[in-house]
């Protein structure tokens, strides 16, 4: 398996065009299976809409890629059987919450998710929703996911301008760096009150992350290189 690969870019140029998966088409019967299957495991999980990225290109401190509409059973099935479609990549934004004093928040996945129990910065699959006059709006997902996970809004952070880009397999994780204004364990308590106010929230927990050696096997590789490079230009 390689390596991670990370590229700091300053512009995303994501058009998303109606492009037909044959993946998808080929093997319906099978991917609903898989998912009437998940959804006996995870009866919460459902079959919204979801956006994924294909002929991806960096270049000049740009990533230019096409995005085009999917059902979240078709990309459950692709990345559960291995990604036999090797044109095709998840490519999601994700907000890398830095604190004052220097530590990493990320959130634990809650059992009825499709992630339960990983470890990660806010983020999610792009959907329609993120779509701004026909291309991928990253930044806008970035910050809704944050919203949606945590209570933060973008007045609680600052976000850096550039994007580190880090490709992982079939993945792609654009990651901006927001800092927090408030100490790690201000930034978790604070975020722990608004997950109490939740019925069903998404985290079930709440890290800080102040060194490699905070590091655990549940986090994406995509995650663990990134923090890895953090620590070592500090």
């Amino acid at each position: 398996m390689t390596s991670p690969v990370i590229h700091r870019v300053t512009t995303l140029d994501l058009a998303v065009r109606p492009i037909p998966w044959p993946f998808a088409e080929q093997r319906s019967a099978e991917i609903a299976a898989h998912f009437a299957e998940k959804q006996r495991e995870r009866p919460k999980i459902w079959n919204g809409r979801v956006l994924l990225g294909r002929d991806a290109v960096f270049a000049g401190g740009h990533l230019v890629a096409t995005y085009f509409e999917t059902d979240f059973a078709s990309f459950l099935a692709w990345r559960d059987w291995g990604f036999p479609d090797t044109a095709v990549f998840n490519g999601f934004g994700m907000g890398a919450l830095r604190t004052s004093d220097g530590a990493f928040i990320m959130g634990e996945m809650a059992q009825h998710t499709a992630n339960a129990g990983r470890i990660y910065f806010p983020s999610g699959t792009p959907d329609l929703g993120d779509v701004t006059d026909g291309a991928l709006d990253v930044p806008g997902s970035v910050v809704r996911e944050i919203a949606e996970e945590t209570g933060l809004t973008a007045e609680d952070y600052t976000a850096e301008a550039d994007w580190h880009c880090v490709v992982s397999g079939r993945a792609i994780a654009m990651i901006q760096v927001l800092n927090l204004d408030m100490p790690g364990d201000d930034a978790r308590a604070r975020i722990e009150a608004n997950l109490a106010l939740e019925d069903e929230p998404e985290l079930s927990a709440i890290h800080l992350v102040r060194g490699m050696s905070d590091l655990t096997p549940t986090m994406p590789r995509f995650v663990t290189a990134f923090i890895a490079q953090q620590f070592a230009s500090r």
